[in-house]
């Protein structure tokens, strides 16, 4: 072999073992990471949670479910295929309840049908925080005040063809936990946050048999509080809401003219940027660049990343890569059975991975409809840590008016 040609075949040979080396020490590093806890946090975060004892009774899973009054929460897009012109529900659910008394998250939410194949819906999810004593130097009481916080929706739903709806809901949102006290040594003023966001849905459902029996195929997708990031103070400082990848699937099946069995899942994904994991120095210290901020050793800098590039990027912003990503999905699995219409037992499982928060919980629920009224309850048995819903009863009322003309159409016959 000529010279040259050695030196350039030792120098391509020499570039592919340290490329395999490097890469072999980044793969060493990101597997490294994997057992790390890297919870992903967002302001607001109690827009994530399920508002109604239904879906509370099936691990959380609801975005291809049959509607209801509460679809405007999982999936707005179902309400077009509604049975009923009209419904209306309000929920209620106890919070903490194991600590405190007076924390309490409550659900008022209600659709009407159109002609057209349409449908509109309106909803409030109200959480309240208790109340909270301020007090001097001297320990002192000096004031008190009820942080709560508050969601108002408006939703719109169509369908598309025969078996096919799109839905659209628009969020006005409320936060007030500091009632306007100052920290940082009375250095810098908080005042309550707003911000405005957005849901984008689609419902798919087909009749379709299954041994000779009815049943209902179902799929569900809905990308919620796609919206701007959220303040308490005068400063840059911004958070990020929880932005929501949602998609599932149901699959209802009639068993015969009075039992009816329905079962399914939903995958969830948060899509705002995963924390990255910052540089050290040898004494444990952030490493700070020449502009003071901290140096990004893996991930990426979530100051950097607005509202439209987080949609995309959280898909692929993991420290540890791709399978970090994987973890970052939490998994809802429920089911449903119905007596006559009247008597619902319901179960569920929710699964979510230990470093991104470690939320297993099993769930069981009820439901039983009369006339004009219905009540659904839920009860949640967690499996790992504890849970601000353990021992808890969480109930909710539904109303059904068109029942209610039938009632009363019959007495006066």
């Amino acid at each position: 072999m000529h010279f040259t040609q050695k030196k350039a075949f030792l120098a391509i040979f020499s570039s592919l073992l340290a490329a395999g080396s490097s890469s072999a020490q980044i793969n060493s590093f990101k597997d490294s990471l994997l057992g790390q806890i890297n919870t992903i946090t967002t302001s607001v975060p109690f827009l994530q949670i399920a508002p109604d004892s239904r879906a509370g009774g099936m691990g959380d899973y609801g975005v291809a479910t049959t509607p209801d009054p509460n679809s405007i929460h999982w999936n707005p897009a179902k309400l077009a295929f509604a049975d009923k012109n009209f419904g209306f529900s309000i929920s209620y659910t106890p919070w903490l309840r194991a600590l405190v008394n007076d924390i309490n998250l409550a659900y008022i939410s209600g659709y009407k049908k159109l002609k057209g194949d349409q449908a509109i819906a309106a909803s409030l999810l109200y959480f309240s925080l208790g109340n909270i004593d301020f007090t001097n130097d001297n320990a002192e009481k000096v004031g008190s005040f009820n942080p709560n916080e508050w969601a108002l929706d408006v939703a719109y739903s169509r369908k598309l063809g025969e078996n096919l709806s799109g839905g659209l809901a628009l969020r006005y949102i409320y936060s007030n936990l500091t009632g306007g006290v100052a920290i940082a040594n009375n250095t810098i003023q908080t005042h309550a946050g707003t911000s405005v966001a957005a849901d984008l849905s689609a419902y798919y459902r087909k009749d379709i048999e299954i041994s000779n029996k009815k049943s209902l195929l179902a799929f569900g997708l809905n990308i919620s509080n796609i919206g701007a990031k959220i303040s308490y103070t005068d400063t840059k400082s911004k958070d990020f809401i929880p932005m929501n990848f949602r998609l599932g699937t149901n699959l209802k099946i009639d068993l015969d003219n009075y039992n009816t069995i329905a079962f399914g899942a939903d995958i969830n994904k948060l899509l705002v940027p995963t924390p990255p994991v910052y540089l050290k120095t040898d004494d444990g210290r952030d490493s700070l660049d020449a502009n003071n901020n901290k140096i990004v050793q893996a991930g990426k800098d979530p100051s950097n990343i607005g509202v439209p590039s987080a949609l995309f990027s959280s898909w692929s912003d993991a420290p540890a890569g791709f399978k970090e990503e994987l973890k970052e999905f939490t998994y809802s699995i429920g089911a449903e059975y119905w007596y006559d219409k009247q008597f619902a037992i319901r179960a569920g499982y929710f699964h979510e991975a230990s470093t991104k928060g470690n939320r297993k919980f099993f769930t069981i629920g009820a439901g039983l409809r009369y006339n004009v009224f219905g009540l659904d309850f839920a009860y949640l048995i967690p499996t790992t840590q504890r849970n601000p819903l353990e021992n808890t009863l969480r109930f909710t009322l539904i109303f059904d008016f068109e029942g209610l003309k039938k009632e009363n159409a019959d007495q006066t016959e």
